[in-house]
């Protein structure tokens, strides 16, 4: 899956186009660039959420996987064509979503960013994982791609949602609660 780098500058995208892992070249600014740029980023704040957590927490492991499945997704972009995530993986991550939202209460408000550090870490995660969607959703507009990997990113973010209301609770924090605001006199 491409060549190792021995030296990280190149200058071959000072003229604005960047490398696939196919050897084709595209506009850095190109729809599949700005997925790549927020799948990347998504897996960067998992990797910070992974950075909050003590280092005997049982959730580093199943973040640790996620962190890898986004590198593939990362991957599969970048070779046009490529697969690496395949349903069982969409599969993986329902069930464990499902597990950890079973003991939470359910939700009567809509919630806030926040409840505690690692919460709101998720948070941010959550937000940018919609924004890789998104992204993923215009690439496919006019490109084709693995239509399992936007499930996974899209299934992502529930999770984090879910994680996000778990670790405010874990961490003795509480969540946050949106107050609908009273109209003044």
């Amino acid at each position: 899956m491409g060549n190792r780098l021995s030296k990280i500058y190149t200058r071959t995208g000072d003229d604005g186009t960047t490398g696939l892992g196919d050897g084709g070249r595209i506009a850095k600014d190109h729809p599949r660039m700005e997925a790549i740029g927020s799948v990347d980023e998504l897996n960067s704040l998992i990797g910070m959420l992974i950075a909050e957590l003590p280092v005997e927490d049982a959730l580093r492991e199943p973040l640790s996987a996620i962190q890898h499945n986004l590198f593939n997704l990362g991957g599969e972009l970048s070779i046009p064509s490529y697969v690496m995530i395949k349903p069982e993986h969409v599969t993986a991550l329902e069930v464990l979503l499902d597990e950890l939202n079973e003991p939470l209460p359910p939700l009567k408000n809509f919630i806030l960013p926040g409840g505690s550090r690692s919460a709101a870490v998720c948070h941010l995660a959550r937000a940018v994982c919609r924004r890789a969607e998104r992204d993923l959703v215009t690439l496919a507009s006019d490109n084709e791609i693995n239509i399992a990997g936007r499930h996974y990113v899209n299934r992502l973010s529930d999770f984090l949602f879910v994680l996000a209301r778990s670790l405010a609770r874990r961490d003795g924090g509480q969540e946050v609660l949106w107050r609908q605001a009273q109209p003044s006199n």
